[in-house]
């Protein structure tokens, strides 16, 4: 999709305002400007609002926010909401955490294509490198060769050639069947029109775990091709505390039945929401 349509990007948060507010200057610094920024909130409290209300005033792309309220792990809905509130024809899926380089909504427009989804890359940040960006000692958007290879010795990040050499869209990038591998809805992207097809996320999904496996094994068994956006779309993945899992086998077992079935819309989604 090399036109002028427009993307938005649905960047999921909870509770992490300074995270957030590396990511939003991030999207600030984005070369290619027909996008808006839709900010998905899992019911953070009023300093995450602050942060998207700046966000608003200084970005010179459109800015959202959506809430819901806080009730456990609830990804899958408030992804929808910014599904809903989103004008755009293709979504770009981002997390609050994850900060994108200059070219990334240029890169996921580079490798849209009709009947398509593209599960994008990270690059992970060690936690002295986290602190040190979130404290805006270091800026981690436009360092430059020599701080990465220092990083890299030292253990602060798991990969940095991503950065500096970016690939175009080729054959190599399709993947075939469906594999759990590299789905991560952390820098994900489909088209609006293939998502409505699914029904969105599955909200019957809850608790830390493979909502987002569910929602592109559903794309696939709709007929929406794979393709890998690995050395073009990476984005700077700061560091966390793991969520808890325990939800994980029981969410996992769900995917595989509908791996199994062919189950194309979600059993809770879009649809159910009732978000307008």
């Amino acid at each position: 999709m090399n036109d002028n349509r427009l993307v938005s990007l649905i960047v999921s948060t909870y509770n992490r305002p300074d995270a957030l507010a590396l990511v939003l200057a991030g999207c600030a610094r984005q070369t290619d400007r027909r996008f808006e920024v839709v900010v998905a909130d899992d019911g953070s409290t009023e300093d995450t609002r602050a942060v998207v209300e700046q966000a608003a005033k200084s970005l010179t792309v459109p800015v959202e926010h959506v809430w819901q309220p806080d009730d456990g792990f609830r990804a899958a809905a408030i992804r929808n909401k910014g599904i809903a509130r989103a004008r755009g024809d293709y979504l770009i899926f981002l997390d609050g955490d994850c900060v994108p380089q200059p070219d990334f909504i240029a890169r996921h427009r580079r490798l849209a294509s009709a009947g398509a989804l593209v599960t994008g890359s990270r690059i992970l940040l060690g936690p002295e490198l986290t602190e040190a960006a979130l404290a805006r000692r270091v800026d981690v958007i436009r360092s430059p060769a020599a701080f990465w290879l220092r990083q890299r010795a030292r253990g602060q990040v798991n990969k940095i050639l991503p950065m500096f050499v970016k690939l175009p869209d080729f054959q190599a990038r399709r993947v075939n069947g469906f594999k759990w591998r590299g789905i991560k809805s952390c820098n994900l992207a489909a088209w609006a029109a293939d998502v409505a097809t699914v029904n969105g996320f599955d909200e019957s999904f809850t608790g830390w775990g493979h909502e987002d496996a569910d929602f592109v094994l559903r794309l696939h068994n709709a007929g929406v091709v794979r393709k890998n956006g690995f050395m073009a779309t990476e984005v700077l993945h700061l560091w966390h505390r793991e969520q808890p899992r325990d939800s994980e086998n029981s969410n996992r077992q769900r995917v595989l039945a509908r791996l199994a079935d062919g189950c194309i819309e979600a059993e809770r989604g879009l649809a159910q929401s009732g978000v307008d």
